[in-house]
């Protein structure tokens, strides 16, 4: 995570929250929150007020567009069905904290990947339910009408699934300009698992707005019910194919062939539901068809691996830390393992 006190000057934020109309006060209080291996979170307080300020890392290519996506998209669900933090500004002015950032309500929540309080902890049925609740809250933002607010700007419908490979692939290739980077070949068979998904594309597209990385560690659960606080860390999200979001969600999701490695931790985990349940309940949810959803999964692997190893590109150039860079180049290799057996 970025160190805060590296880039935050409490009175210059103080006077542009002030300017913005956000709030009024000096900015006291202000603490890092866990939430991703490279941006600045901070949650602080101002004229009475708690707020959470998320700041990209102003070297990471294409930052300023990304938090842009994330403000249009926060902005866009005010007044729908979706958790999401309440958004209440962008600011482009680097001068302010080193690069744009965005400010919203803070939410009262646990992330299950850090804690797990209360019924949480203590009770199966508890936990079943929050299974359930992820992915009750994905249904509804596959609902949402794309003609809301701003996110017909996040991009076109038309092609979507013709454009993942190459665009995925064209970021992979991006990375070769990068000093001391181990080359693309370390990820294993990538460029045969592009290759089998541009070549197997389904024939069925149900355009809707994505997430973009959906998963467990990305929502705030309610502290009290099995519910979904909300929903966080929206800077990929975009008009796609909603499927995709759940075979991110599936693809780190505990299963019978034990994968461990693309699982992220949350204990206890008796008690939620199991892989075909969730699809199932997707389903229902959503009254779509899930023959095409192998097709999915194996995109996000392939998607999610080749966002992990700008980690370690990053490190590799001395701009990320290399334990964190080692950890997810390992998980992007599992990725893409994953991946290759649908096509064994």
């Amino acid at each position: 995570m970025i160190e805060a006190d590296a880039v935050l000057d409490t009175g210059r934020l103080a006077r542009w929250l002030a300017d913005a109309g956000i709030a009024e006060g000096a900015v006291t209080d202000v603490r890092p929150l866990a939430g991703g291996t490279q941006n600045l979170i901070l949650r602080l307080s101002c004229g009475g007020q708690h707020l959470v300020v998320r700041r990209p890392p102003p070297d990471r290519p294409g930052a300023d567009r990304t938090v842009r996506r994330e403000a249009t998209v926060l902005a866009a669900l005010a007044g729908t069905e979706v958790p999401h933090p309440r958004f209440r500004g962008l600011c482009d002015d680097a001068t302010v904290m080193g690069g744009s950032f965005l400010v919203t309500d803070e939410v009262r929540g646990f992330n299950a990947t850090n804690e797990m309080p209360g019924a949480a902890g203590h009770d199966a049925q508890h936990r079943r339910s929050m299974g359930f609740a992820l992915v009750d809250a994905l249904a509804r933002l596959a609902r949402v009408p794309l003609s809301t607010g701003d996110l017909a700007t996040l991009g076109r419908p038309e092609g979507f699934l013709e454009r993942q490979v190459e665009r995925w692939a064209a970021q992979l290739a991006g990375y070769a300009e990068s000093p001391g980077w181990s080359g693309a070949a370390a990820l294993g068979p990538v460029a045969e698992v592009g290759a089998w998904l541009q070549a197997n594309l389904p024939a069925d597209y149900q355009p809707g707005l994505m997430h973009g990385d959906y998963h467990i560690a990305n929502v705030l659960y309610d502290p009290a019910e099995p519910c979904v606080a909300a929903i966080l860390d929206w800077e990929l999200a975009a008009i796609g194919d909603p499927l995709l979001d759940l075979g991110r969600l599936t693809t780190v999701w505990p299963n019978a062939r034990n994968e461990g490695l693309l699982s992220l931790k949350v204990e206890p985990w008796d008690g939620f539901p199991d892989e075909a349940a969730m699809i199932d309940r997707y389903a229902a949810a959503t009254g779509r068809s899930m023959a095409a959803l192998p097709w999915f999964q194996m995109l996000a692997c392939y998607k999610f691996a080749i966002v992990l190893e700008g980690t370690n590109v990053r490190a590799a150039a001395g701009k990320a830390d290399p334990a964190i860079a080692a950890r997810l180049h390992a998980s992007a290799r599992g990725l893409i393992a994953r991946a290759a057996q649908v096509m064994a």
